[in-house]
C-alpha cells in the first residue's frame, strides 16, 4: 500500500479530518492485555487515587496511538507515517461509567519537507484539555 493522497494536493494549513475515540474500562483492559502493561493505575480507581491520580488513567501508548489514527486514516496507509512522536502533557481521565473520557483529535500540515514528506502537527484533547504536546508525524505522501 501507499498513500492515497498526493504531495501537491496538499498545502501548509491544510486540515485533517477530526476524529473523537471514546474510551472505556472495558478498553483499557483490553489495552492492557494487547500491551502487557497491566499497571493498576490504568484500571483500578482505588490504586489510582492511593498514588495520587483523580481517577483511572488511560495509557500514554494508548492515547498517542488513537491519536495517530487520523494521519493514517488521512493518508491511506498507516505505513506511509515514517516519524511520529509525542509528549504526554495530561492524563486521559477514564471515569467508571457508560459514557468513559472521549479523545478529540485534529491535525494539520505544518511543513512541506522534501521527497514528498510532510509534517502533521496533531491537537489531542480529553475534558478540555491538551493531553498530547508536540505531537508530530512525517507521512510520506504519494
Amino acid at each position: 500500500m501507499t498513500a492515497t493522497i498526493a504531495y501537491g494536493a496538499v498545502e501548509v494549513g491544510t486540515e485533517l479530518p477530526a476524529q473523537s475515540f471514546p474510551v472505556q474500562r472495558a478498553t483499557l483492559v483490553q489495552y492492557a492485555g494487547a500491551s502487557g502493561d497491566f499497571n493498576p493505575i490504568h484500571w483500578n480507581e482505588r490504586f489510582a487515587r492511593e498514588v495520587g491520580l483523580p481517577d483511572v488513567i488511560a495509557h500514554g501508548m494508548f492515547t498517542m496511538a488513537e491519536a495517530i489514527r487520523v494521519v493514517t486514516d488521512w493518508a491511506g496507509d498507516p505505513g506511509a507515517v515514517v516519524e511520529y512522536g509525542v509528549r504526554f502533557t495530561k492524563p486521559v481521565i477514564v471515569p467508571d461509567d457508560d459514557t468513559g473520557a472521549l479523545i478529540e483529535v485534529s491535525g494539520k500540515v505544518a511543513a512541506k519537507l522534501d521527497d514528498h514528506l510532510v509534517r502533521v502537527d496533531l491537537t489531542a484533547m480529553s475534558d478540555g484539555k491538551k493531553v498530547l504536546g508536540m505531537a508530530r508525524a512525517v507521512v510520506r505522501l504519494a
